[in-house]
């Protein structure tokens, strides 16, 4: 008997830890599923099953002028070609978007039993039949004309498109659905006219907003119809990708006649259900309550519906109350029931929730892909042809010389090499002049050759102007969207209606002052400023925000639960969302992650904050950069910004936005620096910029000195200015003895320190009355009154108004505004910066 082998000395068997195998194959089966069956894809709104069977078909030459074709024929195709997975998802998929009940606008035409509303499946693959419907062609043309990129099928024997081009944006005309690992997806269908109007108007305003294209597209519109209760959810999930939908059927009250002996009474007439709600499962649940006595009035049920359309009867009791039994039928069944928005698709190969304006401009940018590639394509064989044309007509223009030429050559590729040396032509005009038929030779063919070279040459300028354009390339999307909607429109079919009562959040919110904290790592939360007692100066103070070890408070306000606040970036970009918006928390909790609420980039920084309460025209915001450029802006531009933002100020490559503060027009602005500087200049000497513009040179800074914020001085305002350092001393000094200067300077020294390591950490201007919250790094929060701080000269180190410790240090200071006060809230900035002027990283 032979011995046994060790298996391991031979490197058949390599050890491995099982744990990062399973994680890592697990990760991997989760993008195979999440890239390769369960999400759509943003340009086309196509899952591959459903690619591959629209590509199948068009293969097949199944054509809506084409007579149908058993569905079994199709399967295979796919199943042969493209798709190695069971036949039974394959013929689901064919069925569903076939059926006029699950599919606003159907991509196949099917032909026989396709299941119905009731639940009932379709028959058989090998008895139905199909073939594409009238606006598959419009997700088809061009396919030919190398618009998209093809990749090789599953065994690599054959070549398939990675995403079709579509004329239109059909994943949100068709919507859908779909589970993956970890996630899911969930988009409504819309209608063809609206879709069509609201894309044309972003291509006509790139900065349009979420109100914009509203006026377009109103919200869903269901292939059941039924109708949609209230505006504020579709609002939400139009703003965000998510959101909860209401919808409910259509219901009327009939009088049915006495008959049969029987007295006249009043029915419930359903004519039209909500999306996806399964009617025989409906009339089942119905009268399961009727039988345990949640439902009371009800005398009959039945289904009347035929193919003229549905048709619930619930025939009630003499003595029952029409409105009271509707109500509660729509109140105990799905007569009424929630379509949950979840509007991730892939982009680019990875899964996005995305908001609509985000979905409309990534079909835009596909289109732009298209037809700048079938521009290409059509140009390529224009310049050919005017190529091999070329060489005929030099050809006939030595017509004589060239018979002359090839009667002479013993064989073809002599005649051909003869050709191209003594006319100077290239292979293939010589091939083409050789296969040239004589009948090509009269005088009337010559002309017809010249009349197609002088038409190439012109289209060829059209082509080049195309590509070097790309407001020719927008137009002739837009013309082509236009053509589409006039060929394919319908009317609306699912009536949006205004919720009963419906009110506003910001109706149903008190108009409380809170105090919101945003940690240096990204956390938000709000908490009401009742919560904070006032202190006197020098104690501990209480905790305001519980954060992570590495974590510290990076940016504290206050503001009116009814405020706006603008949050500006550190790229220059501003976002919009109301205080009450904001995660509440207690004073001990850490908050929620900033990007659960603003659709910020993961190397962007929130570095300034601004409550607005409303937006004056004659108010301005200055903005401040870490480098110490400053610019002055009108407020009015940042009324409407859409959910994913607009620019606010243009940067430099290694500078950053990092202040922000809101200014009357005869204000002046105060700027401080860490080194204890500060200047003074009107708002005047700045000049309004638009949104893209860069700023102008602030103040000049000494080396290794950096700005640490600023503050605006109204016009003859009486108050003092209170300055903090990192080490807990503060002082208030009268605003005079900062004398105003002019932009560009040096300053005035501001303070002096305590210690060598201290340094200016905040500046903010109050009143005797005025009460501040001090901040410090590890989350501590003091109430004091700003009376309780001594008031010195511009030299002074000031008092202690916060013990810090050896590991805490003060970060933020800010003014409290009192709720009566009818006033715009200014956000002090986060003083917690490095040596050298970087501002401190929020994400």
């Amino acid at each position: 008997m032979s011995t046994q082998q060790n298996i391991f000395d031979h490197g058949k068997i390599v050890p491995i830890n099982i744990r990062d195998e399973m994680k890592r194959s697990y990760i991997d089966y989760a993008m195979s599923v999440i890239v390769g069956r369960a999400l759509p894809d943003v340009r086309d709104g196509l899952k591959p099953v459903h690619r591959r069977i629209l590509f199948a078909m068009s293969e097949l030459g199944m054509t809506p002028d084409k007579p149908y074709k058993k569905c079994a024929r199709i399967v295979g195709e796919v199943l042969g070609k493209y798709h190695p997975h069971g036949d039974t998802a394959v013929y689901d998929s064919l069925v569903r978007m076939a059926q006029d009940f699950s599919t606003r606008y159907q991509t196949v035409d099917g032909h026989g039993n396709f299941g119905s509303v009731d639940g009932d499946g379709a028959a058989a693959m090998r008895y139905t039949e199909a073939r594409m419907h009238k606006i598959t062609t419009a997700m088809l043309a061009d396919i030919d004309c190398e618009t998209v990129e093809f990749t090789p099928n599953f065994d690599g024997s054959l070549e398939e498109p990675s995403v079709l081009p579509v004329r239109l944006p059909m994943l949100l005309l068709n919507g859908v659905s779909g589970i993956a690992v970890g996630m899911a997806t969930n988009i409504p269908p819309h209608n063809i006219c609206e879709i069509v109007d609201g894309t044309i108007a972003l291509i006509d305003n790139p900065d349009i907003t979420l109100e914009g294209l509203m006026e377009h597209i109103k919200g869903p519109d269901f292939p059941t119809a039924a109708t949609i209760n209230g505006t504020t959810e579709i609002k939400q999930a139009y703003a965000t990708g998510r959101g909860s939908i209401k919808m409910s059927a259509v219901a009327n009250f009939e009088e049915i006649p006495a008959s049969g002996g029987r007295q006249g009474r009043t029915a419930i007439i359903v004519t039209e259900l909500p999306y996806q709600v399964n009617k025989a499962m409906l009339i089942e649940k119905i009268a399961e309550l009727v039988k345990e006595g949640k439902l009371v009035g009800i005398s009959d049920l039945r289904d009347e519906s035929d193919r003229d359309g549905m048709r619930i009867v619930i025939e009630l009791k003499r003595d029952a109350k029409p409105d009271v039994v509707k109500n509660n039928l729509f109140k105990h069944t799905s007569l009424t029931t929630s379509f949950g928005v979840n509007m991730v698709a892939l982009v680019g190969k990875q899964p996005r929730l995305l908001n609509l304006y985000e979905v409309l401009n990534e079909f835009v940018e596909h289109r732009v892909e298209v037809i700048t590639r079938r521009t290409i394509f059509f140009l390529k064989k224009a310049r050919f042809r005017a190529h091999i044309l070329a060489g005929l007509m030099i050809a006939l223009n030595s017509l004589d010389e060239v018979i002359e030429l090839i009667k002479k050559s013993p064989n073809t590729e002599a005649a051909r090499n003869g050709l191209m040396s003594k006319f100077g032509l290239d292979e293939a005009q010589a091939n083409a002049i050789l296969e040239m038929q004589l009948r090509r030779l009269t005088g009337l063919e010559q002309d017809k050759i010249r009349a197609e070279y002088d038409e190439l040459l012109k289209k060829i300028k059209e082509y080049e102007d195309i590509l070097a354009d790309r407001a020719r390339v927008l137009a002739i999307i837009k013309t082509e969207l236009t053509e589409d909607k006039e060929k394919y429109q319908d009317e609306r079919r699912t009536q949006i209606l205004p919720e009963q009562g419906e009110v506003s959040i910001e109706d149903l919110t008190p108009n409380t002052a809170m105090a919101v904290f945003i940690t240096r790592q990204g956390y938000i939360k709000r908490i009401s400023l009742d919560t904070f007692e006032r202190q006197n100066r020098a104690t501990r103070g209480k905790g305001g925000m519980k954060t992570k070890e590495d974590d510290d408070v990076g940016h504290f306000f206050t503001a009116m639960m009814h405020d706006k606040v603008l949050f500006f970036s550190c790229k220059g970009t501003v976002y919009s969302l109301n205080v009450y918006d904001f995660p509440e928390g207690s004073r001990q909790s850490k908050g929620l992650p900033i990007i659960n609420v603003l659709p910020i980039e993961q190397d962007e920084q929130i570095t300034a904050v601004v409550p607005v309460s409303e937006f004056s025209p004659n108010m301005n915001l200055i903005m401040l950069t870490k480098l110490g450029s400053i610019k002055r802006i009108e407020l009015d531009n940042f009324k409407n910004i859409r959910r994913t933002g607009i620019i606010a100020i243009g940067l430099n490559d290694d500078d950053t936005l990092n202040w922000v503060k809101l200014a009357k027009n005869n204000d002046e602005v105060l700027i401080g620096t860490s080194c204890g500087m500060a200047i003074r200049f009107p708002i005047a000497d700045l000049r309004p910029l638009g949104r893209s513009a860069r700023g102008v040179t602030s103040m000049k800074l000494r080396t290794g000195d950096f700005i640490i914020g600023c503050d605006i001085v109204p016009q003859n305002y009486d108050a003092d200015l209170l300055v903090m350092t990192s080490d807990g001393f503060g002082k208030r000094s009268k605003l005079s003895e900062f004398r105003p200067q002019n932009r560009g300077g040096l300053g005035l020294i501001a303070t002096k320190f305590k210690s060598k390591n201290s340094r200016l950490v905040a500046l903010t201007i109050v009143e005797e009355k005025d009460e501040i919250m001090v901040v410090t790094s590890n989350g501590i929060v003091s109430r004091v009154s700003a009376s309780a701080i001594s008031r010195q000269g511009r030299p002074a180190t000031g008092v202690k108004v916060q013990n810090t410790g050896e590991t805490d240090s003060v970060v933020s200071v800010n003014k409290i505004i009192e709720p009566e006060e009818d006033a715009v809230l200014d956000i002090k900035p986060s003083a917690n910066q490095e040596q050298g002027g970087e501002q401190q990283q929020l994400l």
